[in-house]
Formats: structure tokens, C-alpha cells, sequence
């Protein structure tokens, strides 16, 4: 019983630290995104604001990961740290470059030219994207080659990453951005265990 309780409390003590450090890596975008309008026109603003919204993703991600079942460690902001300091120079090379898709097809979206065509891609680019910041969070893969994998595990992955997709988006409609990235930890706890299966297999078949 106090095993469970201490694995509890180690459990949630990772998650509020994880939550403050990803909102205060992500605090010079976060802020901006959440005061700009909801127009078409603010899209490209609201690409630049979210840029570093994807290092510190991947902090909490490497964070969440790494988490050491010890019930004596309880140092979550040095594996935040850590993972932010290795990897935010390789997801930036794959998260800048969604953005600007996105943006491209946001602005199509937003003026009503082939809103279904933009729409699949959008989700495709967003479901791709989240594999990718997974395995670059977690792996030391070249870029193109986290490309490639993150395309590879694309259908195997669709399912649940496409169910967190549209909680987050019915989380922005219904509430605000603030609302979504107050609950970013649990977000990025979930992409991890769906994304199991794809952490499994790399390990398995592509890391010697």
C-alpha cells in the first residue's frame, strides 16, 4: 500500500514539474498564441508563436520517458533540462517545417479553396508530425531518417494519435489554447503510451 501510494505521489510530482517547465520553456509563444484572434489572417503569427512550443514538447516527452523508477528520484526538471538541451536543435529542423506547411494550408482552409483535400492533409501532416517529435525526442536518428520512420509507423500509429488530435482540437473549440496547454503533460503522457508500439520496434529492429 505505500509502495503504490509513493508511486503515485512520484507520479504526480513528475507530471506538475514536467507541466510548469513546459509551460515556462513554451511561455514566449504560449502567451502570444493564446491573446491572438481566431482569423485566418493570424495564422502565420500563430505558427511563429508555436515554434517553441515543440522543443518543450519534447522535453517533457525525453522527461516522461526517462523517468526513473526509483521512488527516491524525484529530479523530473533535470531530465526535462537535459532532454531540451539535446534535442531542440533536431526537432526545430522537423517542427519549423510543419509549421510552415500548415500554415500554407490553414490559410487555404481559412479562405474556403478545397477545405476537405486541405483538411486530410492537415491531419496527415499533424498525425506524421507527432511521430516524428516522438522519435526525435527518444532517438538519436539523422533527420531524414526520423523522417522516414515517422512516415513508416504512420498507419500504425493513426488510430490513437488521431484520437488525441481531435480531444486537443475539441479542447481548443470548447475552451481556449490556454485550457489545452495547461493539460500539455497529460497530452504528451498519452502520445507516449500510444505511441508504445512504435518505441518497441525501433528499439527492436533499428537500434543496434
Amino acid at each position: 500500500m505505500i509502495a503504490t501510494l509513493g508511486r503515485v505521489a512520484s507520479g504526480v510530482h513528475t507530471l506538475l514539474v514536467v507541466e510548469v517547465l513546459l509551460l515556462l520553456t513554451g511561455a514566449p509563444g504560449l502567451v502570444l498564441l493564446v491573446l491572438l484572434d481566431r482569423d485566418a489572417s493570424n495564422i502565420p503569427l500563430a505558427a511563429a508563436c508555436a515554434i517553441p512550443v515543440g522543443p518543450a514538447l519534447s522535453a517533457a516527452l525525453y522527461a516522461l520517458r526517462w523517468r526513473s523508477d526509483d521512488l527516491a528520484d524525484l529530479e523530473p526538471a533535470r531530465a526535462f533540462l537535459r532532454g531540451y538541451r539535446s534535442n531542440a536543435a533536431g526537432v526545430l529542423k522537423l517542427w519549423v517545417p510543419w509549421l510552415a506547411w500548415m500554415t500554407v494550408l490553414g490559410l487555404n482552409f481559412g479562405h474556403g479553396w478545397w477545405p476537405i483535400p486541405v483538411a486530410v492533409v492537415a491531419v496527415v501532416a499533424t498525425l506524421w508530425q507527432a511521430n516524428a517529435l516522438v522519435i526525435a525526442s527518444l532517438f538519436a536518428f539523422r533527420t531524414r531518417d526520423t523522417a522516414r520512420l515517422a512516415a513508416y509507423f504512420l498507419v500504425r500509429t493513426a488510430l490513437g494519435t488521431a484520437g488525441l488530435v481531435a480531444l486537443a482540437v475539441l479542447v481548443v473549440v470548447l475552451w481556449s489554447e490556454a485550457v489545452l496547454a495547461l493539460a500539455a503533460v497529460g497530452f504528451a503522457a498519452a502520445l507516449l503510451r500510444t505511441a508504445g508500439p512504435l518505441r518497441a520496434e525501433i528499439e527492436e529492429k533499428f537500434i543496434q
